[in-house]
């Protein structure tokens, strides 16, 4: 395999790069890793993490409700709170809705 910078030398460093391109500044930031190991994103995490303070009214699936996971993620919260807003058996739970319409 050749390097991914390159295309030139044989790929020996990690990225897929070869040893002078993995090595000269500012080229390793263009590559991401390749490794199954390597860190991805954020909430790549497997330990507990403390609750937000509050939960949400937002419902699943809704653009608000994946707002609210991703700013628990970047705080490096819990995502899933026991009293958010959530479906069940049809039935919305948390959040009070009039059938009138």
């Amino acid at each position: 395999m050749f390097c991914r910078h390159c295309h030139e030398a044989k790929a020996n460093r990690p990225r897929g790069l070869c040893w002078s391109c993995y090595y000269q500044p500012g080229v390793r930031k263009h590559y991401p890793s390749t490794s199954k190991f390597a860190r991805r994103g954020v909430g790549n995490f497997s330990g507990s993490r403390p609750l937000s303070p509050s939960p949400t009214a937002a419902l699943p699936g809704t653009p608000e409700k994946l707002a609210v996971l991703e700013e628990r993620a970047r705080l490096n919260l819990a995502l899933w709170h026991p009293r958010d807003a959530h479906v069940e058996n049809g039935v919305v739970a948390g959040v009070q809705r009039s059938l009138a319409g």
